[in-house]
This record gives C-alpha cells, structure tokens and sequence, in this order.
C-alpha cells in the first residue's frame, strides 16, 4: 500500500488534495470520484481507498484504472479489486483481459483473474493464451502470466493448451510445471 501512496503523492505534486484525499472518510471519497476536473492521481487515489476498505462504489473507478495504459495503475488497481470482493470483478477482468485489442494492457487483468479463483478465471486464461500461442507474438509475458495463472488454478480445462504452451521457449518451464500441478499429472 505505501508503494501506491507514495507514487501518488509524487504525481500530486505538493497538492494539499493529496492530503484531504487521504484523511477523507467513505463518502468524501466516494464523491470525489464524481467530481469534475479532478486529476488522475486524486481519483486513483480515492478508488484505491474505497477498494481496500472493501466499498463497492469504486468499482467502475477501479475497473477503469485496470485497463489503464500505466503498470503501476494497473497493479493498483487489480489489488484493490481483489480486496474489493465484488461479484462483477472476475467477469471485467477476463473482458479485460480477453480483448485482442488491449492485450499489451492485459497483464494485470490475467493476474487478478488467477487470484480471483472465480468460474471465469480458467476460461478467459485458456481462451488468451490460445491467441497469445501464435507464431513471433510479442505479448510473451502476459501468456506467462496466463501459463502461471492456469498452473495455480490447475483446471483440467487448460491441459492442451499448457502443452501447446510447452513448444514456447519463454513458456516452457512454467508451462511444464503448471501441467504438473493439473489433477492426474
């Protein structure tokens, strides 16, 4: 948590919003996520208090966060989503991380997924993984996070595609250790 206070407090730049936002209560934080013209820093900052207080009113907030084109904010996000506890996080992040056209911003939603352990984890994992399996793709680490994802969900589901994953060389060690962990390996 203080990794992302401190990031925030750099990006506000002395603001005392920073501050205010951090001393706020629940409401002061929920309606700072509607407030206009608030930078970006103030409402990650109330999204991420919101969410690991476990207040479901930052949830589109977060959601937006997770898909957004900064790692950091990502990671952030993802983390209080999973604190968040709100039944339609798994089904945003495998949209998140199922969208052909965001994949180079899917790492944390493929992570998130893995950690959420929920009905839609294995088949979003499976289903990016067989796209990101294709010849001189350049998303290898989000198809390692879904190889390391499957493994920690050992879904039977996954086995033919942790074998195609096997012939990646960037894929093959995890992609072998997470066919060991399936059921009946």
């Amino acid at each position: 948590m203080n990794d992302v206070l401190e990031r925030l407090r750099a990006e506000s730049t002395g603001s005392p919003e920073y501050e205010a936002l951090l001393a706020a209560d629940p409401d002061g934080l929920a309606d700072s996520l509607t407030s206009a013209g608030l930078p970006l820093w103030a409402r990650e900052l109330a999204a991420y208090r919101l969410g690991l207080a476990g207040d479901r009113r930052a949830f589109e907030a977060l959601v937006l966060l997770l898909n957004h084109r900064d790692p950091p904010r990502c990671e952030a996000a993802a983390r209080a989503l999973a604190v968040l506890d709100d039944p339609r996080t798994a089904r945003a992040a495998a949209a998140l991380a199922t969208n052909s056209l965001r994949t180079a911003y899917a790492l944390h939603p493929v992570r998130l997924l893995a950690a959420l352990r929920a009905p839609e984890s294995a088949p979003a994992l499976i289903a990016t993984l067989s796209r990101l399996l294709a010849p001189h793709d350049p998303y290898w680490r989000v198809a390692l996070a879904c190889v390391e994802g499957l493994g920690a969900l050992a879904d039977t589901r996954s086995r033919d595609v942790l074998v195609r994953a096997q012939s990646h060389p960037r894929l093959a060690v995890a992609a072998t250790d997470a066919l060991g962990r399936l059921p009946g390996a």
